[in-house]
């Protein structure tokens, strides 16, 4: 693709967004044909919102989880445009052992090529107070988040060495600029995974291999409802009441869609975004600009 194509790409990119379409209508300006995704945490919420967007844009998708019945139900809903030159699989691990997990993923890259595209998404520590957090709270998010993802990186980036052509995409929390109160072991986990994607993009870089970290704001998840739910029994207070006081932090008025942080997931995996590396990108409704 040369300048022109890019250019043209991002302007595509930048007139959808405009019109505040979601990552599978931005996808139809995107193509990821011949390119391999291996998506974690893809059997719901954020996860599984960016193995569809990457699907739907041509590549091939490996989804990662824990739970076998529900990884083939979202592979048996993944589209493929491309047809038989794409295919999607199920990839059972689970993320608490980053051993298993760095077996698992290699011996998958020896058996079904190069991945070029990691998406390094896993579900959050529990919530709590960081004086109330033991050190194996910290040990056990540190493997999930941390050493998982390094195992990872290390069975894909020698496909994406010889591809030219990597995309380390890690989703984490806004905590990363601005701690978020009651989540303690989790904003100390997202800010190190934060640090060691920048780490990557400053070494891997001159490969054609990028790392960036999404940062999601309050998005529509399973887990933001545990969190509020969480908060609002902690607090004697209701969803309701939690959700209000939340929602006035956000100029944009509600909360984000698994889709919209997944159209940013898309765009970063994508060839229009290859000078875009070692950066924290907030996908937040414009909260974190408010705390300024």
């Amino acid at each position: 693709m040369n300048g022109h194509e890019v250019a043209h790409q991002i302007a595509q990119l930048a007139s959808l967004s405009c019109m505040n379409l979601n990552a599978q209508e931005i996808s139809q300006s995107i193509s990821l044909a011949g390119k391999h995704a291996l998506v974690g945490g893809a059997t719901q919420g954020i996860g599984r919102a960016c193995a569809h967007a990457l699907a739907q844009a041509g590549a091939s998708v490996t989804v990662v989880g824990r739970d076998g019945a529900a990884l083939e139900q979202v592979l048996a809903q993944l589209p493929r445009p491309s047809g038989a030159a794409q295919v999607h699989r199920a990839l059972l691990a689970d993320y608490s052992n980053w051993k298993t997990v760095s077996k698992a993923v290699t011996d998958h890259v020896a058996a079904h090529g190069a991945v070029h595209i990691v998406v390094h998404n896993t579900g959050g520590p529990a919530a709590g107070p960081i004086v109330n957090a033991a050190p194996e709270d910290f040990a056990r998010a540190f493997e999930m988040h941390v050493l998982t993802g390094q195992a990872i990186v290390q069975a894909c980036v020698p496909g994406m060495q010889a591809a030219k052509y990597g995309r380390v995409i890690n989703i984490t929390s806004t905590s990363v600029v601005t701690p978020i109160r009651g989540l303690g072991v989790s904003n100390t986990i997202r800010a190190a995974v934060a640090n060691w994607s920048r780490t990557i993009a400053g070494e891997l870089g001159a490969f054609g291999i990028t790392a960036n970290t999404v940062l999601p704001g309050f998005t529509r998840t399973a887990r933001l409802d545990s969190l509020f739910k969480n908060r609002a029994t902690k607090n004697s207070s209701t969803v309701d009441a939690v959700e209000r006081e939340a929602l006035a932090t956000i100029p944009a008025g509600r909360f984000g869609e698994a889709s919209e942080i997944a159209a940013v997931v898309l765009f970063l995996a994508s060839p229009g975004a290859s000078y875009v590396n070692g950066i924290n990108l907030p996908v937040d409704g414009g909260r974190l600009a408010m705390q300024s």
